[in-house]
């Protein structure tokens, strides 16, 4: 029988809806045999999703998900077997979310300048204990009628390039290659997407562990192209769903985009032969 693990979700503890205990019992019913919670910034759902997780039988992965850019160009990078009571590690995130909510205090100024009555708490209210990212803005955007869907506020105000977009504080790859490193995990570039070739080829002589396969926005060319890039270089494969649920409609995604139990097994020994 096929086991299936899928290496990319998120919780409300980043921009996901659902707790971490729904999304371990939502994987149940995929029929999911292990997962990782990759939330942007933050790793505050991992002892929750790792509890219930031993309730269902799924296996959870601790995992995150960090910014990172290359000039100008955002990257992220997700790391997988990190230690959740590190505490540099929540340091540097915790650190990160602060940036986080003073990004979204600035979009929100900007908005207001185009008219439209947000306010900061609007925000908050959305992200609930997340990490506050764009999409609790454009949830809380909605919600206010000020747009008529998810998209429309990306697309229209707050995306890359528009009127209310505000950068967001990176640090390097190599800087958080050695963050999830020192926390004890392995960094894989998360959905390369349309990355030029140079960037990818940066990254990995840069110290990068492997690079996510599996993704909703790769087909199958894409698929075939990245696993090509995998073997090359000697890296390891990720792959997942990149699930956040709610307005996302992104639903369908959730136990269609995997990967398989070798591949974390192909973590393991390359974090054994790290250690050694």
């Amino acid at each position: 029988m096929e086991s299936k693990v899928d290496l990319h979700i998120h919780t409300f503890h980043s921009d996901g809806f659902f707790s971490p205990e729904e999304v371990v019992s939502k994987a149940k019913e995929k029929r999911l045999d292990g997962i990782s919670i990759t939330d942007h910034d933050s790793i505050n759902s991992l002892n929750e999703a790792v509890e219930a997780g031993k309730q269902y039988g799924v296996e959870v992965i601790p995992g995150v998900e960090i910014s990172t850019d290359i000039s100008d160009r955002e990257i992220h990078i997700l790391g997988y077997f990190i230690d959740p009571e590190n505490i540099e590690l929540e340091h540097y995130l915790r650190f990160f979310r602060e940036e986080r909510l003073k990004r979204a205090s600035r979009i929100v100024k900007k908005l207001n300048t185009l008219g439209l009555e947000i306010t900061l708490d609007d925000v908050i209210q959305k992200a609930r204990k997340g990490a506050i990212g764009r999409p609790h803005i454009a949830h809380a955007m909605k919600e206010r009628g000020l747009v008529s869907n998810y998209f429309e506020a990306f697309n229209k105000y707050i995306g890359n390039g528009c009127p209310a977009y505000e950068r967001k504080v990176h640090v390097s790859p190599q800087s958080a290659f050695k963050i999830i490193s020192d926390a004890g995990g392995l960094s894989f570039i998360a959905h390369p997407g349309n990355l030029p070739e140079y960037i990818i080829k940066e990254l990995i002589d840069a110290g990068v562990d492997g690079i996510e396969v599996i993704h909703p926005s790769h087909h199958p060319h894409k698929v075939k192209y990245y696993r090509g890039i995998v073997n090359e270089y000697f890296l390891l494969e990720s792959g997942g769903s990149d699930f956040h649920g709610g307005d996302r409609n992104d639903e369908e995604n959730f136990g269609k985009f995997y990967t398989d139990t070798s591949i974390v097994e192909a973590m393991r020994t390359r974090l054994i032969k790290n250690s050694a």
